[in-house]
């Protein structure tokens, strides 16, 4: 019999407001396909502070296991992944300033995040709203906490043999410091010394909002479909190059997804090829600039 190990984990926030309202979500895989869920929730945050809260709350399941093995840590903010893995190390040197002489925001979560980082863990870029299994449930997780209610956590095993092991479902509460906020975290607890027959990688498969699979169409749809997907991204790429700035409703007509998806996202993230920012309001309307993605470039704070 041999200890299951962490295979991989995925980290996701979301904020209402932006500050405001804020969530995280933590998705832990095995390599025996168990899986095992954290997530919190803070009354008044940032999008950037759930991201990073996030995945120190996933570096600190990885410290407490005590696997030596490497493992892949995903996430959807390209702000944190270029905090941790390249920006960090000028800030330090200059004192915990930017380039520009300004300090640096999030300093503690910041340093708590280079305390916990080690050479076994390799941070990923994965799309936000892909389809990634793994990221689409930590959304769900943060999301569900952002908005007040605690989400119902999962943790499962791949054999029936696997079903007879001891576990708890507690709720754990604990206080994370972050700019005078309170988290609560909820948290699934698996106990450290179970022990698995199994060995089995798991696989993260896609989420497809087809209600039929893409085969069955016929080819003359799913080409007319490619077509229509291609006219979106033109239209995007042209609402970026000339600088345009769109409204929530027409921003969501343009991703084809419902407004709250797009309110929620925070001041800035990303869909597709671009970055999206939040401007200023007008009246009741929030509108938002679309850049493309692969053309920004330094520090993001």
């Amino acid at each position: 019999m041999s200890q299951r190990k962490i295979q991989s984990i995925y980290t996701d926030g979301a904020c209402t407001g932006n500050p405001g309202p804020g969530g995280w979500g933590v998705v832990v895989y095995f390599n025996d396909g168990s899986i095992h869920e954290i997530g919190g929730a803070s009354s008044h945050t940032t999008n950037n502070k759930m991201e990073m809260q996030a995945a120190i709350a996933g570096l600190q399941f990885l410290q407490t296991s005590g696997q030596t093995q490497p493992i892949t840590l995903y996430t959807d903010s390209e702000y944190l992944i270029k905090s941790v893995t390249q920006w960090i190390k000028g800030w330090k040197q200059r004192g915990w300033k930017k380039a520009d002489g300004k300090p640096v925001q999030n300093q503690d979560l910041l340093e708590t995040l280079d305390e916990l980082n080690s050479y076994i863990v390799k941070w990923e870029y994965v799309r936000g709203h892909s389809g990634n299994v793994g990221n689409e449930r930590c959304d769900v997780i943060a999301r569900t906490f952002a908005s007040g209610r605690v989400p119902d956590l999962k943790q499962s095993f791949t054999t029936d043999a696997d079903q007879s092991l001891p576990q708890t479902n507690q709720i754990n509460v604990a206080k994370v410091t972050e700019s005078s906020a309170t988290s609560t975290i909820i948290d699934t607890r698996i106990p450290e010394s179970s022990t698995l027959a199994s060995n089995i990688t798991i696989m993260e498969p896609t989420i497809t909002n087809s209600t039929s699979p893409i085969e069955d169409k016929p080819p003359a749809l799913r080409v007319e479909q490619l077509r229509d997907l291609v006219e979106t991204l033109r239209i995007a790429d042209e609402i970026a190059t000339k600088g345009y700035l769109i409204t929530s409703s027409e921003l969501a007509d343009l991703m084809d997804v419902h407004a709250s998806a797009v309110t929620s996202r925070g001041d800035q993230w990303r869909w597709r090829n671009w970055i999206v920012s939040r401007v200023r309001r007008e009246g009741n309307q929030i509108l938002w600039e679309l850049e493309r993605g692969d053309q920004v470039g330094g520090e993001e704070e």
